[in-house]
């Protein structure tokens, strides 16, 4: 479980990091990732499906908005 947990925090950073710096092309590789890793701690309940799918909603909505 922890190692499932700090996948997906390492991964949701990843992409966080490159919104910041506005790498678009790159985040929307790493968000790729994100989702997976999301989705695998969802379906082994380290981290509640909900959570998870609001995680992955609010990245997505963040790489759309870089220019």
């Amino acid at each position: 479980n922890t190692k499932s947990k700090n996948n997906f925090k390492a991964a949701v950073k990843e992409v966080k990091k490159l919104i910041s710096e506005g790498k678009k092309s790159e985040a929307v590789e790493a968000i790729k990732k994100a989702m997976s890793t999301l989705d695998k701690a969802a379906k082994t309940h380290v981290i509640h499906k909900n959570p998870a799918s609001r995680k992955k909603s609010r990245l997505a909505k963040a790489i759309a908005k870089i220019k």
